[in-house]
C-alpha cells in the first residue's frame, strides 16, 4: 500500500478476508494485525478502531448494501468487491459513528480507493457518500418496505429467517428491540473465583487500575467491566482471581447448583467456563468429569483449570454418545449443547450470515441424541441441566418437549430461589432475552430423574 496502514486500511484488509475469503471476523482481524504488525507498529487506538469498524460493518452489511442499492448506479452485488468494502467503510462511519466528522469519513474513503488501485472509481466513492450526507440532512435516506419481516431485516441487518424465528416468540415491537440489542458492542463480564479472591477484592483492584466495574444482579460472582485493555494484563488474571464469562453462562451453573462431594459430568465442556464454575461452587471438593470430542479445545479446559488453581476436574476426550461407562454415575449432569448460537450475535457477527435453517434442523437431531445419552448418566433423583446459547424454539422447547414425552421418569424442576427472576417461564425453564436482561440470549432447564 502507498501509505502506512491505519485503522481504516487495517479494517479494509480484514473485511477482504471476511467477504472474499470467508474468514471469521476475529480470525481475519487477528491475521491482518499480526501480519501488518511484523513491519509496522500498530497503535492501540488504530487497533481498537479497526476492530470497531470490522465488527460493526459485518453486523450491518445488509443495511449498508440497501443504502448502496438506493444511492448508487449499480446494486451492491454488482460493485467490484473492493469498492463495495470501501463504500461499507464510508457509509458505516457516516451512519453509525457520530464522533467521526462526515468530511473525514468521505476523504479517508476516497484515499482508500486510490491506495487500492481504485483511483478511477474514487469519484464514485465521493459521489455516493456525499449523496448520503445530502439526503440525511432532511431525514433517513434508508427506504424500508411495508412487509414487517423485510422491514426489520433491512433496518437492523438480519436475514429474514432469523427475524421470523423471533417473531414466532415475540411481538414486532420486542423483536425490534431484540435486533437493536444485538447490534451493540458487547460488554465484558467476569466471574470471580471465590476460592482465590473475594468480589470486593477484585472490584477494588479494577477501580485502582482506573477500570470502571459494576456488580451484576442475581449473580454473586459476576462483575461487568465498562472498558478494558488486553485481558492477560488486567489485575488478578495471572493470579486466577477471575475468568471471563457472560452473565447468562454463569446463570447456567447456578441452575445446576452443584454441591461439594458430588460427582458431576459436564457433557460438552470445552473451553471450560462452566466446568470451572462447577468446581468453584463445589469448593473444588468432589469429582467433575469434563467431556468433549474436540481434543484441542479440551486443552483450554486444562489451561483454565490450572490458572484458577482447581484440582477436581478430570478430562475425558471423545463423543459423549459413546460414553456408556458413565451410566448411573452422576449426581448431576450439565449438557450445554452445541447450538446455532443465535443468542450471541453481538459477539459473533458472522453467525447471522453463516447459519442456516437446514443446519439448525441437523442440530435439533444432534441435540436430542446428546440429551438421550446424557440422561442415562444421571442417578435416580439426580439432576440434568440442558442449556443452549440460542433463542430458537426448535433447539430449546421442542428438544425438551420431545424428551419428556418419551421419558415418563423425568420432569422439570423449578430453579433454585437464589436465581428466581422474570426469566423463569410458566413452564419452569429459564429463557434469557438480551433486550430484557442485558446479557446473552440463553435457554436452560433443570430436569430431575424421578426414579
Amino acid at each position: 500500500m502507498a501509505s502506512l496502514p491505519n485503522s481504516r486500511s487495517l479494517a479494509f484488509l480484514a473485511l477482504k478476508n471476511v467477504y472474499q475469503h470467508k474468514a471469521y471476523t476475529d480470525i481475519a482481524l487477528n491475521r491482518v494485525i499480526k501480519s501488518v504488525g511484523k513491519s509496522v507498529v500498530i497503535s492501540q487506538s488504530d487497533r481498537s478502531f479497526a476492530c470497531e469498524l470490522v465488527y460493526g460493518i459485518v453486523r450491518r452489511q445488509r443495511t449498508l448494501d440497501a443504502l448502496i442499492d438506493l444511492l448508487g448506479k449499480k446494486k451492491a452485488a454488482q460493485q467490484p468487491p473492493d469498492l463495495r468494502i470501501i463504500l461499507h467503510l464510508g457509509l458505516y462511519q457516516l451512519r453509525y459513528l457520530d464522533r467521526i466528522p462526515a468530511s473525514a469519513a468521505v476523504n479517508t474513503s476516497v484515499e482508500l480507493a486510490k491506495e487500492n488501485n481504485l483511483a478511477k472509481l474514487s469519484g464514485v466513492v465521493n459521489g455516493l457518500l456525499r449523496g448520503y450526507i445530502r439526503q440525511a440532512e432532511s431525514g433517513d435516506p434508508l427506504q424500508l418496505p411495508e412487509d414487517p419481516i423485510v422491514k426489520l431485516g433491512i433496518r437492523h441487518s438480519f436475514p429474514n429467517w432469523i427475524v421470523e424465528t423471533w417473531l414466532e416468540q415475540l411481538s414486532i415491537e420486542e423483536t425490534d428491540r431484540l435486533l437493536a440489542w444485538f447490534n451493540q458492542s458487547p460488554k465484558i463480564d467476569l466471574r470471580v473465583n471465590p476460592l482465590r479472591a473475594s468480589v470486593e477484592k477484585v472490584e477494588a483492584s479494577f477501580r485502582a487500575a482506573g477500570i470502571l466495574v459494576e456488580g451484576i444482579p442475581n449473580l454473586p460472582q459476576g462483575l461487568r467491566l465498562q472498558s478494558a485493555g488486553a485481558v492477560p494484563d488486567l489485575p488478578g488474571y495471572k493470579e486466577g482471581w477471575w475468568v471471563i464469562q457472560d452473565s447468562s453462562a454463569q446463570l447456567v451453573t447456578h441452575l445446576l447448583d452443584p454441591q461439594p462431594g458430588e460427582t458431576i459430568i459436564d457433557a460438552c465442556a470445552a473451553p471450560g467456563g462452566k466446568t470451572t464454575h462447577i468446581a468453584e461452587l463445589m469448593q473444588d471438593r468432589g469429582k467433575i468429569i469434563a467431556c468433549d470430542r474436540a481434543t484441542k479445545r479440551l486443552n483450554k479446559v486444562r489451561e483454565n483449570a490450572a490458572r484458577l488453581h482447581l484440582q477436581s476436574i478430570q478430562i475425558e476426550a471423545g463423543d459423549i454418545r459413546d460414553k456408556s461407562e458413565f451410566v448411573n454415575l452422576a449426581d448431576r449432569v450439565l449438557l450445554d449443547a452445541p447450538c446455532s448460537g443465535l443468542g450471541t450475535l453481538h459477539k459473533r457477527p458472522d453467525i447471522r450470515w453463516r447459519q442456516t435453517k437446514q443446519a439448525i434442523r441437523e442440530l435439533f437431531s444432534l441435540q436430542r441424541e446428546l440429551l438421550e445419552q446424557a440422561a442415562t448418566w444421571v442417578k435416580p433423583r439426580g439432576i440434568l441441566v440442558y442449556a443452549t446459547c440460542t433463542l430458537n424454539l426448535l433447539e430449546n422447547e421442542k428438544v425438551i418437549q420431545s424428551f419428556l414425552s418419551n421419558h415418563s421418569n423425568w420432569s422439570i424442576q423449578s430453579p433454585p430461589k437464589a436465581i428466581a427472576g422474570d426469566w423463569v417461564t410458566t413452564e419452569g425453564w429459564i429463557k434469557v432475552y438480551p433486550h430484557r436482561h442485558d446479557m446473552d440470549g440463553f435457554f436452560m432447564v433443570r430436569l430431575i430423574r424421578d426414579w
